[in-house]
């Protein structure tokens, strides 16, 4: 992939995010997109070989469109600025829908490449059943804690928007509750893309994303929250 060509546009669309510019440079885009396509086909075929329920994501459905959705946006900027894929095996990737958990990597234009796999923000029943997982099986997440590989790529979970107290039905004593707290089940990392050398983006996502298969794993074994 032409990532200088992919940096450049993302940055010139930031500083021009508007309609007739996009319009005027939509050429350009979609041979980007066509490159990211190819890219994110080709890292679903490495993710299969060490998740194989992976091979059946649908490479097409992964990509998130460029449009932003502003309608109930104070932001009105029609585009996002970056390219960005949610993989996972039944296609479900939009926020709030319970897909389960998702590799995901994301490209901007200021040449950070962003990639990681969890579960972020999960409708709020999923939430409960994660977090009930957390309880009932405190030795399995402990283990997956002490993952050599996801800690040294990812370091911990994310914590964004964590609680400061602990959410209704469980104690402040309660074994990792810490965690408990946690909205997202999620762990990312930021890096250069690599410009001299991107034959090796795939690669390295692959790799990346490999680190972070025991949480994936941990987060399929949570059973399926009860109908509301």
């Amino acid at each position: 992939m032409h990532l200088r060509a992919l940096s450049q546009f993302l940055l010139e669309l930031s500083e021009n995010n508007n309609r007739p510019w996009f319009v005027m440079n939509k050429p350009r885009y979609d041979i980007l997109r066509e490159e990211f396509l190819a890219v994110v086909t080709g890292l679903l075929r490495e993710v299969a070989r060490f998740d194989p329920l992976m091979a059946a994501c649908n490479p097409k459905k992964a990509l998130f469109r460029i449009n932003r959705d502003v309608r109930f946006a104070r932001d009105k900027r029609p585009y996002k600025t970056n390219f960005s894929a949610a993989m996972v095996p039944n296609d479900l990737k939009r926020p709030g829908q319970a897909g389960g958990p998702t590799y995901y990597l994301q490209m901007d234009g200021n040449g950070k490449l962003l990639f990681g796999a969890g579960e972020y923000m999960p409708p709020p029943a999923r939430l409960r059943a994660i977090r009930q997982h957390l309880v009932d099986d405190a030795a399995g997440f402990a283990k997956l804690l002490k993952n050599r590989a996801l800690r040294q790529t990812y370091g911990t979970l994310q914590e964004e928007d964590k609680l400061l107290r602990p959410p209704k039905g469980f104690g402040a004593d309660a074994l990792h509750i810490e965690y408990i707290k946690l909205k997202s089940f999620f762990v990312w990392i930021e890096v250069e893309l690599p410009f001299d050398q991107p034959e090796r983006l795939v690669p390295q996502l692959a790799a990346g994303l490999r680190d972070a298969l025991p949480l994936v794993a941990w987060l399929r074994s949570v059973p399926a929250a009860p109908a509301e």
